[in-house]
């Protein structure tokens, strides 16, 4: 009886499994919000009617784009608050080099107009109203951060308060690599 499970075993692991792809073939990416995969594309507008949409910030060919800082905040989210100088920093110690963009969850333009200038920042701030990007990212826990390389990879799903030297780190490792 052993015997015979474990030959059955082995004939479903050799049927069941996913062919190889052929050497030297390209890899293609799927889009999914977990690290290795690409970050899924999308269109949100800032307060001034400015339209942000991620793909025109990465280059999946990798010679133009930036790498993407995406900062999931609401104003009534302590950490948030926390976090948030932080951002603003590096915003501005890497602006041209890395894009930051906070996408706040679901609250009205007077609002994020108003915690944007108690807290000076300069990065753009986009609302989804309808939660659509938060969906699409997987945002259960505020602050969420995902950190996507110049291809449009994500690198790391930090959930929580990001540190100043941890987002730095990071930023740094990116730029090194040159994405």
């Amino acid at each position: 009886m052993l015997l015979l499970a474990a030959l059955l075993g082995t004939a479903w692991t050799v049927v069941s499994r996913e062919p190889m792809s052929p050497a030297g073939g390209p890899i293609t990416l799927t889009e999914a919000p977990i690290v290795g995969f690409l970050a899924p594309d999308f269109s949100l507008e800032t307060a001034v009617g400015q339209t942000i949409t991620l793909s025109e910030l990465i280059d999946t060919t990798g010679t133009a784009g930036q790498p993407v800082i995406l900062n999931f905040w609401a104003s009534w989210c302590a950490p948030c608050r926390v976090e948030m100088p932080s951002l603003q920093q590096a915003s501005v110690k890497y602006n041209g080099r890395v894009a930051f963009i906070g996408v706040n969850q679901g609250e009205d333009w007077p609002t994020v107009v108003d915690f944007g200038s108690e807290y000076n920042v300069s990065y753009p701030l986009v609302t989804d109203p309808d939660n659509r990007v938060n969906r699409l990212y997987e945002v259960t826990s505020l602050p969420t951060t995902v950190i996507i390389d110049q291809k449009g990879v994500v690198r790391e799903v930090i959930i929580g308060i990001l540190s100043e030297a941890v987002l730095q780190s990071r930023v740094e490792s990116l730029l090194a690599e040159g994405g």
